[in-house]
């Protein structure tokens, strides 16, 4: 209790804001019950940090998308997990993967679909399609407010709370399905602050109801202009073929193209199919090591 204690002065938070739910397995987890934002209102946020902390800094900064579900399955809808801090503190105890914190942001619920599509693509998309996917998202787009919230306020609270290394290459983002998007979105947009994406069983489609249709080749056009310039940013894609994940091989085929239609080329690029994989938590917990080895395994100034 005093350790926690001291990491709550550290981070500058009230113990109000803390959550006794919060749990994990290795390292410490401080959950900011309400972060208040001028773009979004409020949301909740994880802070995980290894053990040791802050004993190895500056720390690189992983945000990930859908934060309710990456650190304890027994508070989750589908008792399922990312195994986020598991996986993160043994990488680190064997030296395999530099020193690192993660940040979850919980997703918006019924907003969520509003935050995490590329807005700046919407426009492409014809009527009626646009129409419908619009009554998706129980919202206007949200998408560039979101991704505000996390350059101009959240990422400088972190850095100036933590022990982080803020420059571009310390600093990743990531999720799953829609989650892939959003981080996609978010290094397009702001190349400047992430040095690359990780996207998990990316979902294409973009939509709950229009499953087989030309969104994904609008998303496709729209990246190939947004996309910073190839050899100085980290894109790791992967996908299954099972449940939601048998729409994406001929998809994520198709985004590769355009990837490496653009420069991208590995070390900078990793596209990964693992055949008979769902579209789950326990899927992306078991693909977490290779993204962590990817991003946080080698060197950088």
């Amino acid at each position: 209790m005093m350790k926690l204690r001291l990491l709550l002065l550290l981070l500058g938070i009230q113990g109000s804001v803390y959550s006794q739910k919060a749990k994990v397995a290795a390292g410490t987890l401080v959950r900011i019950d309400s972060f208040l934002s001028n773009y979004i209102g409020t949301k909740k946020i994880d802070i995980w940090l290894p053990p040791g902390y802050p004993s190895a800094g500056p720390y690189d900064v992983l945000y990930l998308q859908d934060g309710q579900m990456l650190f304890d399955s027994t508070v989750t809808w589908n008792k399922q997990e990312w195994q986020a801090d598991e996986t993160a503190a043994g990488l680190q105890a064997k030296g395999s993967v530099r020193p690192f914190l993660i940040v979850g942001i919980w997703n918006g619920g019924t907003l969520r679909r509003a935050e995490y599509f590329p807005q700046g693509a919407v426009g492409s998309i014809s009527r009626p399609l646009r129409d419908s996917l619009l009554a998706e998202m129980a919202s206007p787009p949200l998408a560039d407010r979101y991704l505000s919230f996390l350059v101009h306020e959240l990422k400088p609270y972190v850095d100036r709370k933590l022990a982080t290394n803020p420059g571009r290459t310390h600093t990743f983002i990531g999720g799953s399905s829609m989650g892939g998007l959003i981080s996609l979105y978010a290094l397009c947009r702001y190349p400047q602050v992430f040095g690359g994406a990780a996207c998990l069983s990316t979902h294409w489609p973009g939509s709950i109801k229009h499953l087989h249709s030309p969104i994904p080749d609008v998303l496709v056009r729209f990246f190939s202009k947004q996309l910073p310039p190839a050899g100085r940013h980290l894109l790791y894609f992967d996908h299954g073929n099972q449940t939601l994940d048998s729409l994406y091989p001929p998809l994520q085929a198709r985004a590769d193209r355009m990837f490496r239609g653009k420069g991208f080329r590995a070390p900078f690029l990793q596209s990964h199919f693992f055949p008979g994989t769902a579209h789950t938590e326990r899927a992306w917990a078991a693909r977490l090591p290779a993204v962590l080895m990817f991003l946080f395994g080698r060197e950088r100034k």
